[in-house]
Protein backbone atom coordinates (compact mmCIF):
# COMPACT_ATOMS: atom_id res chain seq x y z
CA UNK A 1 0.00 0.00 0.00
CA UNK A 2 1.51 3.36 -0.91
CA UNK A 3 1.03 6.61 0.89
CA UNK A 4 -0.49 8.94 -1.57
CA UNK A 5 1.57 12.26 -2.03
CA UNK A 6 -1.46 14.72 -2.52
CA UNK A 7 -2.14 16.54 0.31
CA UNK A 8 -5.71 16.49 1.94
CA UNK A 9 -4.99 19.51 3.35
CA UNK A 10 -7.80 21.80 2.68
CA UNK A 11 -8.48 25.62 3.91
CA UNK A 12 -10.59 25.50 6.72
CA UNK A 13 -10.22 29.53 7.33
CA UNK A 14 -12.06 29.94 4.19
CA UNK A 15 -15.33 32.32 4.47
CA UNK A 16 -17.37 29.77 1.46
CA UNK A 17 -19.75 27.66 3.44
CA UNK A 18 -18.27 24.33 0.90
CA UNK A 19 -15.12 24.42 -0.13
CA UNK A 20 -14.20 21.66 -3.53
CA UNK A 21 -11.34 19.25 -3.84
CA UNK A 22 -10.25 17.27 -6.45
CA UNK A 23 -7.75 14.01 -5.61
CA UNK A 24 -6.65 11.38 -8.46
CA UNK A 25 -5.32 8.32 -6.59
CA UNK A 26 -3.92 5.18 -8.01
CA UNK A 27 -4.81 1.81 -7.28
CA UNK A 28 -2.52 0.94 -4.18
CA UNK A 29 -2.38 4.54 -2.69
CA UNK A 30 -3.81 5.64 0.13
CA UNK A 31 -4.39 8.94 2.42
CA UNK A 32 -3.56 8.17 6.36
CA UNK A 33 -5.46 8.95 9.08
CA UNK A 34 -6.43 12.60 9.36
CA UNK A 35 -9.59 14.86 10.09
CA UNK A 36 -10.78 18.44 8.80
CA UNK A 37 -12.64 20.91 10.90
CA UNK A 38 -15.14 21.07 8.56
CA UNK A 39 -17.48 17.89 7.55
CA UNK A 40 -16.40 16.09 4.71
CA UNK A 41 -18.50 14.64 1.64
CA UNK A 42 -16.49 11.86 0.51
CA UNK A 43 -17.18 10.93 -3.00
CA UNK A 44 -15.59 9.11 -5.73
CA UNK A 45 -17.01 9.31 -9.50
CA UNK A 46 -14.81 6.71 -10.82
CA UNK A 47 -13.42 3.53 -8.80
CA UNK A 48 -14.22 2.04 -5.59
CA UNK A 49 -12.82 3.44 -1.76
CA UNK A 50 -12.64 1.81 1.30
CA UNK A 51 -13.19 4.86 3.74
CA UNK A 52 -11.89 3.35 7.54
CA UNK A 53 -12.39 5.23 10.94
CA UNK A 54 -11.95 3.93 13.79
CA UNK A 55 -14.64 2.47 14.64
CA UNK A 56 -16.15 1.48 11.05
CA UNK A 57 -15.16 0.93 7.57
CA UNK A 58 -17.13 1.92 4.75
CA UNK A 59 -16.73 0.48 1.06
CA UNK A 60 -18.24 3.30 -1.84
CA UNK A 61 -18.90 2.32 -4.89
CA UNK A 62 -19.74 5.35 -7.70
CA UNK A 63 -23.32 5.74 -6.89
CA UNK A 64 -22.25 6.47 -3.12
CA UNK A 65 -20.56 9.05 -0.77
CA UNK A 66 -20.16 8.90 3.16
CA UNK A 67 -20.66 11.98 4.96
CA UNK A 68 -18.19 12.57 7.05
CA UNK A 69 -18.37 14.76 10.26
CA UNK A 70 -15.96 17.13 11.36
CA UNK A 71 -12.97 16.42 13.16
CA UNK A 72 -13.45 12.59 12.82
CA UNK A 73 -10.50 10.40 12.31
CA UNK A 74 -10.49 8.41 9.11
CA UNK A 75 -8.17 7.12 6.34
CA UNK A 76 -9.22 6.28 2.14
CA UNK A 77 -7.55 3.48 0.53
CA UNK A 78 -8.25 2.81 -3.51
CA UNK A 79 -9.17 -0.40 -4.49
CA UNK A 80 -8.66 0.65 -8.08
CA UNK A 81 -7.84 3.89 -9.95
CA UNK A 82 -9.45 6.28 -8.00
CA UNK A 83 -11.16 9.85 -8.79
CA UNK A 84 -12.03 11.66 -5.46
CA UNK A 85 -14.33 14.51 -5.67
CA UNK A 86 -14.64 16.06 -2.08
CA UNK A 87 -17.02 18.70 -0.18
CA UNK A 88 -15.61 20.63 2.84
CA UNK A 89 -18.67 21.38 4.46
CA UNK A 90 -19.45 24.10 7.31
CA UNK A 91 -20.97 21.85 10.11
CA UNK A 92 -23.34 23.96 10.94
CA UNK A 93 -24.48 23.28 7.59
CA UNK A 94 -25.96 19.76 8.23
CA UNK A 95 -26.91 19.29 11.35
CA UNK A 96 -29.65 16.88 10.77
CA UNK A 97 -27.61 14.24 9.89
CA UNK A 98 -26.21 11.93 13.07
CA UNK A 99 -22.86 12.41 14.76
CA UNK A 100 -21.40 9.37 13.22
CA UNK A 101 -20.26 8.92 9.46
CA UNK A 102 -23.13 8.01 7.10
CA UNK A 103 -23.74 6.69 3.20
CA UNK A 104 -25.42 8.61 1.10
CA UNK A 105 -27.35 7.82 -2.42
CA UNK A 106 -25.71 10.20 -5.30
CA UNK A 107 -28.13 10.29 -8.20
CA UNK A 108 -27.21 11.11 -11.56
CA UNK A 109 -28.06 15.01 -10.54
CA UNK A 110 -25.91 15.51 -7.88
CA UNK A 111 -22.89 13.41 -9.20
CA UNK A 112 -23.55 16.02 -12.56
CA UNK A 113 -23.39 18.96 -9.56
CA UNK A 114 -20.84 18.13 -7.81
CA UNK A 115 -18.59 17.02 -10.87
CA UNK A 116 -19.30 20.45 -12.43
CA UNK A 117 -18.40 22.41 -9.13
CA UNK A 118 -15.59 20.69 -8.54
CA UNK A 119 -14.02 21.57 -12.11
CA UNK A 120 -14.85 25.84 -11.33
CA UNK A 121 -12.14 25.34 -8.36
CA UNK A 122 -13.60 27.68 -4.91
CA UNK A 123 -12.97 31.25 -6.42
CA UNK A 124 -16.28 31.84 -6.19
CA UNK A 125 -18.57 34.19 -4.27
CA UNK A 126 -21.51 33.64 -2.15
CA UNK A 127 -24.18 35.57 -3.65
CA UNK A 128 -23.14 34.74 -7.30
CA UNK A 129 -24.21 31.61 -9.65
CA UNK A 130 -21.42 29.17 -8.97
CA UNK A 131 -22.67 29.82 -4.80
CA UNK A 132 -26.10 29.21 -5.88
CA UNK A 133 -25.51 25.86 -7.48
CA UNK A 134 -23.17 24.99 -4.11
CA UNK A 135 -26.54 25.58 -2.09
CA UNK A 136 -28.11 23.31 -4.80
CA UNK A 137 -25.93 20.76 -3.91
CA UNK A 138 -25.93 21.48 -0.04
CA UNK A 139 -29.98 20.65 -0.65
CA UNK A 140 -29.91 17.44 -2.73
CA UNK A 141 -27.49 16.21 -0.40
CA UNK A 142 -30.01 16.82 2.80
CA UNK A 143 -32.70 15.03 0.39
CA UNK A 144 -30.52 11.76 0.49
CA UNK A 145 -31.56 8.90 2.53
CA UNK A 146 -29.05 7.27 4.67
CA UNK A 147 -27.63 3.71 3.71
CA UNK A 148 -26.70 1.11 5.54
CA UNK A 149 -23.38 -0.11 3.92
CA UNK A 150 -20.83 0.56 7.13
CA UNK A 151 -18.98 -2.45 8.57
CA UNK A 152 -18.80 -1.67 12.61
CA UNK A 153 -15.64 -2.53 14.22
CA UNK A 154 -15.30 -4.62 17.68
CA UNK A 155 -13.69 -3.43 20.51
CA UNK A 156 -13.92 -6.26 22.47
CA UNK A 157 -10.46 -8.67 21.97
CA UNK A 158 -12.62 -11.58 21.66
CA UNK A 159 -14.95 -9.87 18.78
CA UNK A 160 -11.80 -8.82 17.29
CA UNK A 161 -10.12 -12.42 16.96
CA UNK A 162 -13.61 -13.59 15.11
CA UNK A 163 -13.82 -10.21 12.96
CA UNK A 164 -10.21 -10.42 12.27
CA UNK A 165 -10.04 -14.01 11.10
CA UNK A 166 -13.22 -13.31 9.29
CA UNK A 167 -12.09 -10.31 7.51
CA UNK A 168 -8.98 -12.54 6.14
CA UNK A 169 -11.22 -14.91 4.96
CA UNK A 170 -14.95 -14.19 4.29
CA UNK A 171 -15.66 -17.60 3.18
CA UNK A 172 -15.25 -18.51 6.87
CA UNK A 173 -18.43 -20.65 7.68
CA UNK A 174 -17.86 -21.74 11.37
CA UNK A 175 -20.62 -21.12 13.59
CA UNK A 176 -21.44 -19.11 16.10
CA UNK A 177 -21.11 -21.49 18.75
CA UNK A 178 -17.68 -22.76 16.94
CA UNK A 179 -16.45 -18.96 17.11
CA UNK A 180 -17.36 -18.68 20.49
CA UNK A 181 -15.47 -21.93 21.46
CA UNK A 182 -12.49 -20.75 19.58
CA UNK A 183 -12.47 -17.61 21.68
CA UNK A 184 -13.47 -19.21 25.05
CA UNK A 185 -16.27 -18.06 25.69
CA UNK A 186 -19.64 -19.01 25.60
CA UNK A 187 -22.19 -18.36 22.64
CA UNK A 188 -24.67 -16.35 24.70
CA UNK A 189 -21.70 -13.86 25.19
CA UNK A 190 -20.77 -13.47 21.88
CA UNK A 191 -23.52 -12.78 20.38
CA UNK A 192 -24.70 -10.13 23.20
CA UNK A 193 -21.24 -8.31 22.70
CA UNK A 194 -21.63 -8.37 18.88
CA UNK A 195 -25.41 -6.83 19.57
CA UNK A 196 -23.69 -4.41 22.13
CA UNK A 197 -20.53 -3.25 20.15
CA UNK A 198 -21.67 -3.38 16.75
CA UNK A 199 -25.44 -2.66 16.60
CA UNK A 200 -25.33 -6.00 14.75
CA UNK A 201 -25.76 -9.40 15.43
CA UNK A 202 -22.98 -11.94 13.95
CA UNK A 203 -25.19 -13.15 10.94
CA UNK A 204 -25.91 -9.49 9.67
CA UNK A 205 -22.55 -8.51 10.84
CA UNK A 206 -21.13 -11.48 8.84
CA UNK A 207 -23.35 -10.55 5.49
CA UNK A 208 -22.12 -7.34 5.47
CA UNK A 209 -18.37 -7.97 5.30
CA UNK A 210 -19.23 -10.30 2.36
CA UNK A 211 -21.69 -7.45 0.58
CA UNK A 212 -18.57 -5.38 1.26
CA UNK A 213 -15.81 -7.78 0.11
CA UNK A 214 -17.77 -8.65 -3.12
CA UNK A 215 -18.14 -4.94 -3.96
CA UNK A 216 -14.22 -4.73 -3.81
CA UNK A 217 -13.95 -8.10 -5.61
CA UNK A 218 -16.23 -7.23 -8.47
CA UNK A 219 -14.14 -3.95 -8.54
CA UNK A 220 -10.67 -5.49 -9.14
CA UNK A 221 -12.37 -7.46 -12.55
CA UNK A 222 -13.92 -10.77 -10.57
CA UNK A 223 -16.70 -12.43 -12.22
CA UNK A 224 -19.98 -13.12 -10.08
CA UNK A 225 -19.17 -16.75 -10.20
CA UNK A 226 -15.82 -16.00 -8.51
CA UNK A 227 -16.96 -13.58 -6.15
CA UNK A 228 -19.65 -16.32 -4.81
CA UNK A 229 -17.64 -19.02 -4.61
CA UNK A 230 -14.54 -16.03 -2.55
CA UNK A 231 -17.35 -15.73 -0.19
CA UNK A 232 -18.18 -18.82 0.63
CA UNK A 233 -21.35 -19.25 -1.03
CA UNK A 234 -22.38 -22.65 -2.79
CA UNK A 235 -23.49 -21.34 -6.16
CA UNK A 236 -23.82 -17.78 -7.72
CA UNK A 237 -27.69 -17.89 -7.04
CA UNK A 238 -26.97 -17.71 -3.43
CA UNK A 239 -24.74 -15.12 -3.60
CA UNK A 240 -27.12 -12.40 -6.33
CA UNK A 241 -29.67 -13.42 -3.70
CA UNK A 242 -28.11 -11.83 -1.07
CA UNK A 243 -26.52 -8.88 -3.15
CA UNK A 244 -30.33 -7.74 -4.37
CA UNK A 245 -31.57 -7.80 -0.99
CA UNK A 246 -28.73 -5.57 0.61
CA UNK A 247 -28.57 -3.09 -2.49
CA UNK A 248 -31.74 -3.13 -4.30
CA UNK A 249 -30.13 -4.75 -7.74
CA UNK A 250 -28.25 -7.79 -8.72
CA UNK A 251 -24.51 -8.04 -9.30
CA UNK A 252 -25.04 -7.61 -13.39
CA UNK A 253 -27.22 -4.49 -12.88
CA UNK A 254 -24.66 -3.04 -10.50
CA UNK A 255 -22.07 -3.66 -12.70
CA UNK A 256 -23.54 -2.24 -15.93
CA UNK A 257 -24.12 0.75 -14.33
CA UNK A 258 -20.59 1.07 -12.05
CA UNK A 259 -18.43 -0.75 -14.54
CA UNK A 260 -20.26 -0.72 -18.29
CA UNK A 261 -16.82 -2.37 -20.06
CA UNK A 262 -16.31 -4.73 -17.66
CA UNK A 263 -19.24 -6.84 -18.79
Amino acid sequence: MTQSKITSKIDDESPLPIVSYHNELAKGEHIPFHQHQRAQLVYANSGVMSVTTKSACYVIPPQRAVLMPANMQHRIDTIRTLSMQSLYILPSLITEFPAEPCVIQITPLLRELIVHMVSLGNDYQIDSPQGRLMQVILDQILIQPTLSLSLPLPTDQRLVRITDALINNPADARSLGEWAHYTGASKRTINRLFSKQTGMSFQSWRQQLKLQRSLELLAVGDNITQVALELGYENSSAFIAMFKRCLGITPTHYLKTTYPNAI
